[in-house]
């Protein structure tokens, strides 16, 4: 029978000197393989040229490297490219390259379906089958920053934790993920260029403020209001506004950032002034801006997008109130990749 060989991602630097000190090589061998599998984003050991070719063949003999291919691609006429990654144990999930004039984003998926069920998200309508481990969180970075390079010679600007499943529902894989994409010894990308967005789990944002964690947090909130929220998003009935209220102020106090509040908009649902207002009254919590998100349709077609006049007052109210607002019209919809579509039609999950 063949022994499965381990995964060589799975162990960090010390156990990986322990490694090479226990096989009778220098320790030093540890970062030159942990650079190579983490700051080049080597695929094989047979790249890993300043080892010996008899050193190589003893790595692959006891590791391997998983890694995510692309399995599809799609440009949209806006020039979003979304990709289905294809993991080692078959299951898919999706990323998104957002090209604007000012950034190149990646999208980035943390869970294979997701648990949450909010009612306007096509990946909640998907079961949770598993949380992705660190290493497919940085291979989807890897792969939509060679997308940027290849397709518009642009290096990828910033990272958002938006695509499939709850982020802080897979805390350390998520953590460890930005540790290599942060790090000197893997991208070297700053921390605030990274933004984690969650459904709002108030116990897990308290745990970011006592790990004073120096990337950016997002909150889908899209009702100020308990019982509205509630409505699209059944997570809000364990972590209620007040609790939610309490836990960023912890953040906050911990950390000094300032948080963002997604809101998607919804035709006769969340689109009215006292709408605006009561979110403006949340506003008062922390130090905060708002991103008012055109709403996606997806299959069900139970929420409709608000009317773009509706739209306008509503971030006209925000702004009178001295909140910084910005309006953040859909892109990649004509391929399904805009905010709430993932859906993962291109694989099986």
């Amino acid at each position: 029978m063949e022994i499965k060989k381990k995964d060589i991602r799975q162990l960090d630097l010390e156990e990986l000197k322990s490694y090479f000190i226990e096989i009778g090589e220098k320790a030093f061998r540890a970062k030159q393989v942990y650079e190579w599998l983490w700051k080049k984003g080597a695929t094989s050991f047979e790249e890993m040229s300043n080892l010996s070719k008899d050193l190589r063949e003893k790595l692959n003999e006891n590791f391997e490297i998983r890694f995510l291919t692309v399995g599809e691609s799609q440009k949209s006429a806006d020039k979003t490219i979304k990709s289905a990654f294809k993991l080692a144990d078959g299951a898919v999930v999706e990323g998104v390259l957002i090209p604007t004039p000012k950034r190149m984003t990646a999208c980035i998926s943390t869970q294979v379906g997701c648990s949450l069920t909010c009612a306007f998200c096509a990946t909640g309508k998907l079961k949770r089958m598993r949380n992705l481990n660190a290493d497919e969180i940085y291979d989807q970075v890897v792969l939509i920053s060679k997308q940027a390079e290849e397709n518009y010679q642009i290096p990828l600007s910033s990272i958002v934790y938006m695509g499939m499943g709850e982020p802080l529902l897979n805390y350390k894989n998520v953590l460890q993920s930005i540790h290599h994409i942060t790090s000197e010894e893997g991208l070297g990308m700053s921390p605030r260029r990274i933004t984690i967005s969650t459904a709002g789990i108030a116990k897990m944002i308290k745990q970011l403020g006592d790990d004073e964690v120096r990337f950016n947090l997002a909150l889908s909130l899209h009702a100020a209001n308990d019982e509205k929220r509630s409505k699209i998003m059944p997570i809000n009935e364990s972590n209620t506004l007040e609790a939610l209220e309490e836990a960023l102020k912890y953040f906050y106090d911990k950390t000094g950032t300032r948080v963002t509040y997604e809101y998607i908009i919804f035709k006769d649902f969340n689109d009215e002034i006292q709408d605006a207002d009561e979110l403006a009254q949340f506003c008062k919590h922390v130090p905060c801006k708002v991103n008012i998100i055109e709403y996606n349709s997806i299959d069900d077609g139970e929420y409709q997008q608000a009317d773009p006049t509706k739209v306008d007052a509503f971030a006209a109210y925000l702004e009178s109130k001295n909140i910084i607002v910005n309006v953040r019209r859909s892109r990649g919809k004509d391929i399904d990749a805009a905010c709430g579509q993932l859906a993962n039609k291109n694989g099986v999950v």
